[in-house]
This record gives structure tokens, C-alpha cells and sequence, in this order.
């Protein structure tokens, strides 16, 4: 019996600027994030009618492990139910967009490991860094994959692939990768917010609002520019805080900076889905100040914008 393995890797991201309005058409700025996710796919010969399935977090932890059947593509045991289910969404997805799937790929292999480089509860993509190595491993088209499984606008699915920022914009999609390294990016931060949201809630809550919104999304992309373009930390944290007023008055829930830090010395703007995951961050005070600041709070996830954001393809740690 031969044995040989498949590997793939996916970057996480962060939504910038466009959060829910990219559903719409809204320009959006999106980074990937230096950690993303990795997956082995062992392959051999024998004829095994059952291939395993185990995900690891960043600390080493199994979060997931299941046993399903090739041909049928159902799971047979498993720790998870609803995880399970998905999984096997998935590969059935896969499969009818590649109907040579499974004799081609899933018939030869025994195993599938993913491993995560960030913590699963930070929700900086181990669905979309999934599905897009998903895609590449079959050789399907990752936005038809993603449409069939998770929904959602998309830009996650650009940023796994990519060395540096870009626009995201629907319908297309349109990604155009762009140079955003601002002399200030020093006084840019990352926070964990510790309050994982579902962003297909977060999406639902959008899809409600029943008013027209041409101008708010023309009003996203002149910000989404302006950001990319803008000169100083100044000018940046009143982007910032424009967007999540428009976001805000839009959605009708408070802003971050509102519910949490409302004595804080700068600019703080929500990523994602609304309430959850990171919060980026812009002051003038001291990085020190700052990140004593959130650390007070027992916001102990503090991440500097060059640690934590691929850049124009050079990892600066």
C-alpha cells in the first residue's frame, strides 16, 4: 500500500471597510490576515469505503473528528452533528460542481486534517480559508462552492489567495489588489472583542431593512477610497467613525466604541459581523497606553496592524 499526501494553505481576512453594504454592490476594502488555515489530504491505494476527518485549533486541540462513506458522502460517526452535516454539504456541493469528484479525489484518499493558525473563535475565516482550499483541491470555482454552502458576499474567498489588500466589489465579483501600507499604520490596531457573532445573523438582520439604500452604498465606497487614499491617522479615524455612524444609522445598533469604549482617546470601528470578533483601532496615544488600555478591559487580543496584516507580500513580524 502507497501512500502520498495533498497540502493546501488559505489566508484568513478582515473586512476592512463595506461590511454587509458589499452585499449590495458597495466597494469594500479587505486584508488577508498573515495566519489562515492549512489542510492534508492523505491519499492511498487501498479500497477503503470510509475516509476520516479531523480539525485541529491553533493549540493543537481536535475540535472536530468524523468517519464518512465515499461513495454516498454520509457520515457515519462524529463529534459534532451540525459541523458533520456541513461537511458533507460541502463535499456533496463539490461534487456536482465536479462530478469526477469522488473518483477522482475522494475515492483515494483515507484522511483529511485541517489545521487552523489562529484560534477558531477569533472568526477570521476557517469557513471561507475551508472552502476555498475545498475549491482548489477539486478544481471548482470557489464563489460557485461558497454560493452553495455558506452564502455570504464573497471578499473572504479573495483574500485567501491573496499577498496584500484589495477591493471587493459584486456583482463580478471584482478584485483589484491594492497598495495599503499607510506611514501611520503603527497607531493601527486589532482587538478582540471576545463576543463570536454568526455573520449569517448578522446578514439576515441586513437583509430586513427594507428602505433603499443607493446612497448609503455610494457613500461606503467614497469611504472605502478615501481610507485607501488617506494621509494621516487623523483623517483615517474620521473615516472610521463616518462609516460606523452610516453603519450604525443604517442597521439601527450602537456602535462599538459606543457600547464598550466610550472614554477611548481615538477611533474604534467594528469588522464583520456587527457586536463580534476584532475591532480595528486608531489612536495617537502610545502604543503601550493603548494596549493598556483594552488589556484593562480584559480585551487581552491585541494585535499591531503589521503583525497581524499580510502586506504588498512581505510578512512583517
Amino acid at each position: 500500500m502507497s501512500m502520498h499526501s495533498q497540502h493546501f494553505s488559505a489566508n484568513g481576512k478582515l473586512l476592512l471597510t463595506g461590511e454587509y453594504f458589499v452585499l449590495d454592490g458597495a466597494l469594500a476594502l479587505a486584508v488577508p490576515t498573515q495566519l489562515g488555515q492549512t489542510i492534508t489530504i492523505r491519499e492511498q491505494t487501498d479500497e477503503e469505503k470510509t475516509f476520516s476527518w479531523r480539525s485541529f485549533d491553533s493549540d493543537g486541540s481536535c475540535w472536530f473528528e468524523g468517519h464518512f462513506l465515499k461513495n454516498e458522502l454520509r457520515v457515519l460517526h462524529n463529534t459534532d452533528t451540525a459541523v458533520a452535516d456541513r461537511l458533507a454539504q460541502i463535499l456533496k456541493a463539490t461534487t456536482d460542481l465536479n462530478p469526477k469528484f469522488i473518483t477522482d479525489h475522494l475515492n483515494k484518499i483515507s484522511a483529511i486534517e485541517t489545521k487552523l493558525e489562529f484560534p477558531r473563535r477569533w472568526g477570521l475565516g476557517t469557513s471561507s480559508t475551508l472552502i476555498a482550499m475545498m475549491a482548489r483541491w477539486a478544481a471548482v470555482n470557489p464563489y460557485e462552492l461558497l454560493s452553495a454552502t455558506f452564502g455570504g458576499s464573497g471578499y473572504d474567498l479573495a483574500c485567501a489567495d491573496a499577498d496584500q489588500a484589495l477591493f471587493y466589489q459584486l456583482p463580478g465579483p471584482v478584485v483589484k489588489p491594492v497598495s495599503f501600507a499607510p506611514d501611520f499604520s503603527d497607531q493601527i490596531y486589532f482587538v478582540y472583542l471576545n463576543q463570536k457573532q454568526n455573520s449569517r445573523e448578522g446578514i439576515q438582520q441586513y437583509r430586513k431593512i427594507k428602505t433603499q439604500l443607493s446612497r448609503e452604498i455610494a457613500e461606503i465606497s467614497i469611504l472605502t477610497n478615501e481610507m485607501l487614499n488617506c494621509q494621516t491617522q487623523e483623517e483615517f479615524a474620521r473615516i472610521m467613525n463616518e462609516h460606523e455612524q452610516l453603519v450604525s444609522g443604517t442597521l439601527k445598533i450602537e456602535c462599538a466604541k459606543e457600547l464598550y469604549f466610550s472614554n477611548f482617546p481615538g477611533a474604534v470601528k467594528s469588522l464583520g459581523a456587527w457586536g463580534g470578533d476584532f475591532v480595528m483601532v486608531t489612536s495617537n496615544r502610545s502604543v503601550d497606553w493603548v494596549e493598556n488600555y483594552f488589556v484593562e478591559k480584559r480585551m487581552n487580543v491585541f494585535k499591531k496592524y503589521k503583525n497581524l496584516i499580510k502586506q504588498d507580500g512581505l510578512e512583517v513580524v
